[in-house]
Parts: C-alpha cells; sequence; structure tokens
C-alpha cells in the first residue's frame, strides 16, 4: 500500500532508539538477507555491532521521523554511520619539506534504505541531506535551507567529520544531488575502478608466504597505517595518476579500530612474505551476486611481488601495479556497483580533494 507523502519541513533526522534499530533490520531483512532466516539475520547484526567497527558508539543508526513523534517505529527511512580515524595530508609549499599530515574523524555511510510503501517521495533523498548536519563540523557547510525547517540536532560523539564516503550502488546521481544545502556539494565519485583476474582454478602454492590469523592482521593494520602516515608525508603534490589535478589535500580512512577485520565474518584471510614483511595482503570473499569472487581488501607491494592468488579482484589499484596486472591476465574496469563517493566538510571544495588508498577495506 502507498502511502500519502508528508511534508518534508515536518521531518528531521534523529539517533535511533533501540526499538528502530532492530525495526529497521527487520524492514531490510527482505532484500539483504539473502538465506539467512530472518532470525539467523537479526542475530548477525547484532554481533556485528559489538565488532570493533561498530561498538563503543562508532556506529549510529540514524532515522528519519516526524519532529513531534522521533521514537515512532512507522519512521521513513534509515542508515547507518560509522565513525572512523582517518588522516589528511596538506601538501608542503617546499619540496623540500614532508607533508602535513593530521589525523581526524571522517564516517562511512551504510544501509541506506527506505521500504517499498514510502518510496518515491523523497525520504531518502532528504534523510541524506540532513546527515551532513550531524556528523559533519559545520563549520564549512552552507546555510541550512528554510524550507526544510530548524537542522537536526547534533548528537555528543557524532559529529566533527572532515570527510565522509559511502559505496553507491544506486549511480552516481542520487548521492551526488543531495547536498548539505540543496541539490549542490553532495558526495563526488573517486576511483570506482576494479582490476580483475580470470585464472581458472589450478593450484597454487605457498611457498616464501605466511598466512596470517586474526590476531596478526588486528597488528599487521597498525603497522599499516604507520605506513599510510609516512608514504602521504612524501606523496608528490601532482601526479598524472591522481584523480584531481593538484589535490589541496590527499584523504583516507585508516585501517584499524576494526574497520580491516569488519569483513571476518563474511569470510577473510590474510598472507604475508616471508621474504619481505613490507608485503601483504587482505581479501574477503563476496558471495552474492554467485560465483562468488575474492576482492582483495588492502594490498601492498612493489613491481616485483608475485602472488599464489588464483582469482582477485582488486579496487583502484596503484599505477605502478597496472602493468605487472595486465602481464598476468588482469583487466581494469570501471564498476557501475559498489561505486565510491566522497564529501569533503573542510575548507574549499569536495572536487580539490584526493581519496588515497581508495581500497575495499574501507567498504561497509
Amino acid at each position: 500500500m502507498i502511502e500519502p507523502k508528508i511534508d518534508l519541513a515536518s521531518l528531521s533526522l534523529f539517533s535511533a532508539t533501540r526499538a528502530q534499530v532492530e525495526e529497521s533490520w527487520r524492514r531490510t531483512w527482505p532484500q539483504w538477507g539473502g538465506t539467512l532466516s530472518l532470525t539467523e539475520y537479526l542475530a548477525r547484526e547484532v554481533e556485528m555491532e559489538s565488532m570493533d567497527h561498530a561498538k563503543d558508539g562508532k556506529l549510529i543508526t540514524w532515522v528519519l521521523a516526524p519532529r513531534d513523534d522521533a521514537t515512532t517505529l512507522d519512521f521513513m527511512c534509515s542508515c547507518e554511520a560509522f565513525k572512523r580515524s582517518g588522516l589528511v595530508a596538506y601538501p608542503s609549499s617546499s619540496t623540500s619539506e614532508p607533508n602535513i599530515v593530521h589525523e581526524v574523524t571522517c564516517y562511512a555511510i551504510a544501509s541506506v534504505f527506505t521500504p517499498p510503501s514510502k518510496r518515491g517521495r523523497g525520504y531518502a533523498s532528504h534523510m541524506m541531506h540532513l546527515l551532513h548536519w550531524v556528523i559533519a563540523s559545520r563549520d564549512n557547510l552552507p546555510k541550512f535551507p528554510e524550507a526544510w525547517g530548524a537542522p537536526p540536532e547534533q548528537v555528543p560523539g557524532a559529529s566533527e567529520g572532515l570527510f565522509s564516503c559511502l559505496y553507491s550502488d544506486v549511480g552516481e546521481d542520487f548521492y551526488h544531488s543531495a547536498g548539505p544545502g540543496g541539490k549542490e556539494g553532495g558526495w563526488e565519485t573517486r576511483g570506482a575502478v576494479s582490476t580483475i583476474w580470470d585464472v581458472g582454478a589450478e593450484e597454487g602454492h605457498d611457498d616464501g608466504w605466511m598466512w596470517l590469523t586474526q590476531e596478526q592482521l588486528n597488528s599487521l593494520w597498525d603497522r599499516d597505517a604507520e605506513r599510510i602516515n609516512k608514504e602521504l608525508e612524501n606523496m608528490l603534490t601532482s601526479d598524472t595518476s591522481y584523480e584531481v589535478e593538484r589535490p589541496a589535500a590527499f584523504v583516507t580512512c585508516l585501517p584499524t579500530n576494526g574497520v580491516c577485520g569488519f569483513h571476518i565474518p563474511r569470510g577473510f584471510w590474510g598472507i604475508q612474505s616471508l621474504n619481505d614483511p613490507n608485503t601483504y595482503a587482505s581479501w574477503s570473499v563476496d558471495m552474492r551476486p554467485p560465483p562468488p569472487i575474492l576482492i582483495v581488501t588492502r594490498l601492498c607491494a612493489s613491481e616485483e611481488t608475485r602472488s599464489g592468488i588464483r582469482k582477485v579482484e582488486v579496487w583502484k589499484l596503484g599505477e605502478r601495479l597496472k602493468a605487472i596486472a595486465e602481464k598476468t591476465g588482469g583487466r581494469t574496469v570501471v564498476r557501475n556497483e559498489h561505486v565510491p563517493q566522497i564529501v569533503w566538510y573542510g575548507s574549499g571544495a569536495t572536487g580539490n580533494i584526493e581519496w588515497a588508498y581508495n581500497e575495499k577495506f574501507g567498504w561497509c
């Protein structure tokens, strides 16, 4: 049954109550539950919200609901925002000095969902417009449109983000047109590129490689964060591989605090070179739609690295490795699903920001 449209100005964005969180899961189960029963799906969601990437307030479910009935279970739509640690590197004014790197707060947005009975009324778009106002530092946001009523209230510990990202499965335009002040200034696409190998099912070998346990992977992410920091310090201010000609800043979320570990319940492995500890990879398995695809979540390697991985997909493979990929049968394609999009809340425009390390580990 299609419901009548409600005036958008009478709606606002609220941090979900526990009952609303569980209702959001029940709504998404028919579309995202796969082969899981409702009971199994709810149990999985409870388990995942207790993981490092979500616990201690790092995950907030937001709902668009009437201002005069904020806790209703008949809310219009919902989404999730994961608070993360990120890095921003500002190019140095001198070639002899390193870039200036700061650790910042950023957000990853997921599970944007409107039930079928409420679709086609602009609710999800309005929710995304309002989301900027609860996760971002408001210093550089435009004036809040009067037609939307009063701005949503900020929740302690849930704002001050310097940038946010998401991975769209509905094309580029929907989120790009959901800016904090209207149809401008929303999330912009960056690097929706995959390199894919179809190399058969022959057995490989693991000579020279060490398989990594979950504990070893967690330790690796801490070292990886330090490596990323150092690489950002020395990143060139201009390069033909960049999507932005001369970036005003380089940004990335970090793989620590459970961000990479989030993929473990879906199947997760890692390896590290016994000859070069700075060469490593981690991956997960995407089961839907079939056939299963092994997707590399984080790859750190040089041109000389060789691997026994049999079937892989890598997001935004580094330029220095593309030639090696082509020689080994890899083909690079533009994705039309899980499209990475980002919005910058600092000084200046999103169009001047380069998203570094735009790999699968950031997906949620």
